[in-house]
């Protein structure tokens, strides 16, 4: 594998941080409310301006071909913009419409469906969430009991998700529902494309520990939808689910906000010395954490090269979600440690240091090693697949 980037690459990570510089000038986010949303949605218009101009630039889907309104970029140049955007703490959020509606739809999707949906991906007409995990079926994804039954020329979806990520803002889901309940867990799946204004459909906020209003319980009584808004095969659904969780585990992103707030921890460490005189074990640790932020963008270039060379990244995708997302964990404990007393104050507190971004970050990243997909089930996967 050559580490080394190319020209061409070079030259549109320099585009992407021209493009960032102009258009996230100093103090762009102060102000926004970060307490009661996750992401984007703390940056209402402003975030839906500049992700308008992304999708003018063909960024927002860049990867995608020119046909469906990306740049046909290579897989490295996504990894340079998601780089780079995750640097600078652009209002991007995840897109799941982009991450893996839009690409399991160009594999699985009939050609009404790519026409009906894919366009509106990149124009932001439609809003994504992914109606995966259930009460009773998180890191056995597979143990699913949401059911979709056949009725003619529909499927009636009867079950409830758990923990879905912007379901109150999204105007359509990807949806993971049994089809077969006497088929093997794994066999009998199917996904769906699902309007969450439907009739009976009924969306309850689980607001965190940080107090971000992020997750949802999603709720289906009777939903009736066409059957034309199956995706793929009937039944076949647990590979393009797992397929899709491989896009979700493969982000860069990570540990180049790691990168950033290490740099910002550091920059403060040198203004407030204090914080930092006669902890020797501290320096260690932000040396070790300076080593791991390249070993975790290793990994994730990793992932991206076989991508590039048309192999799926089964188990390598896994063990760099699991190493970033332990890395930010350790950075969130160094943090609050280093900063002592100051370290658990709120955002709005007068006294906090760094905006209250350590104490931000300490409660979300203890989702981190959770959401797509647990360590412990990380570890497991990569060493049956991988081993």
């Amino acid at each position: 594998m050559d580490f080394r980037f190319t020209p061409e690459e070079e030259t549109f990570r320099a585009d992407v941080k021209e493009f960032l510089k102009q258009e996230l000038k100093p103090g762009w986010d102060d102000g926004f409310d970060a307490e009661s949303e996750i992401g984007v949605e703390a940056h209402g218009d402003f975030a839906k301006n500049f992700n308008r101009k992304l999708a003018e630039r063909g960024w927002l889907a860049i990867a995608w071909p020119e046909e469906y309104g990306g740049l046909d970029a290579s897989v490295m140049q996504q990894v340079v913009y998601s780089e780079e955007m995750a640097y600078a703490g652009a209002p991007v959020g995840f897109n799941m419409g982009v991450a893996w509606v839009g690409p399991s739809l160009m594999l699985y999707g009939t050609d009404e469906q790519k026409s009906e949906f894919i366009p509106k991906i990149t124009n932001l007409e439609h809003t994504w969430c992914t109606l995966y995990s259930e009460p009773t079926a998180g890191s056995d994804l597979a143990a699913i009991q949401t059911k979709a039954v056949r009725d003619g020329d529909d499927f009636v979806i009867n079950g409830q998700k758990t923990w879905t990520t912007g379901a109150h803002r999204s105007n359509w889901g990807w949806l993971a529902a049994r089809t077969d309940p006497d088929a093997p867990k794994h066999k009998g799946l199917s996904m769906f494309l699902v309007p969450m204004d439907a009739p009976g459909v009924t969306i309850q906020p689980l607001v965190n520990m940080a107090g971000n209003h992020g997750f949802n319980e999603v709720f289906f009584e009777d939903v009736r939808i066409p059957a034309k808004y199956l995706v793929g095969k009937e039944n076949m659904g647990w590979y393009m689910l797992a397929v899709a969780l491989d896009f979700e585990r493969s982000s860069i992103a990570g540990s180049a906000r790691v990168r950033r707030s290490l740099k910002e921890l550091v920059e403060f460490s040198k203004e407030y010395p204090q914080f930092i005189e006669n902890k020797p074990e501290i320096r260690n640790r932000l040396a070790d954490i300076a080593i791991e932020v390249e070993i975790g963008a290793a990994l994730s270039y990793r992932v991206a090269s076989l991508q590039a060379d048309g192999k799926a990244p089964n188990y390598e995708a896994t063990i760099a979600k699991l190493y970033s997302t332990e890395l930010i964990q350790r950075f969130a404990s160094t943090g609050m440690e280093l900063l002592g007393m100051y370290g658990p104050l709120h955002p709005k507190s007068p006294h906090a240091k760094l905006k209250g971004g350590m104490e931000r970050g300490y409660q979300l990243a203890v989702s981190a090693t959770i959401a797509g997909g647990t360590s412990e089930v990380m570890k497991t996967i990569g060493a049956i697949r991988g081993l």
